[in-house]
């Protein structure tokens, strides 16, 4: 059943994928068009799953469950990765791989691999103050609270002085 991200309640699950690239603007109205059809039809052993999503910055797929009314299972689960994994052969992005960091340059996103991010931080390229998305959020009052913050409030502050 699909509701507006921001009409879930603030324990809702998240989950982030975030492209290796920018989506184009067609790109996205289409990906949106899938996403309604997807989450429509989403359940659980047969219940529906109450959620929503937002595309933000033309680079993260943000999808949000309400487990107040029916919980994600294995199956269900598994339905959403296979949805993602669809989008990304399609639209011949990568939207899987944890091993990359997306941060703000201005008003730009960069996103590299976490070895490049590492290097960058050796070389002071990026530091503490960086602006970096922190993926690993579990819920959307932590999404809306500490998804994007300086690199030092996050698991990114491992890597900057």
């Amino acid at each position: 059943m699909l509701v507006e991200f921001n009409n879930l309640p603030e324990e809702s699950r998240i989950w982030i994928y975030q492209a290796n690239r920018s989506f184009t603007d067609e790109e996205i109205i289409e990906i949106q068009n899938k996403l309604d059809i997807f989450i429509e039809n989403w359940t659980a052993h047969g219940s529906d799953l109450q959620s929503g999503y937002l595309i933000k910055y033309k680079r993260f797929i943000v999808i949000g469950l309400n487990q107040n009314l029916n919980k994600a299972t294995g199956c269900s689960i598994d339905a959403s990765v296979h949805f993602i994994q669809q989008l990304e052969k399609e639209y011949n992005v990568d939207l899987m791989d944890k091993m990359n960091v997306s941060y703000k340059q201005g008003d730009y996103i960069a996103y590299k691999p976490l070895s490049d991010f590492r290097k960058m931080a050796k070389d002071r390229a990026v530091s503490k103050n960086t602006i970096v998305f922190n993926n690993l959020v579990a819920n959307k009052a932590e999404f809306e609270e500490h998804w994007e913050v300086p690199a030092s409030e996050s698991w990114h502050a491992r890597f900057v002085k």
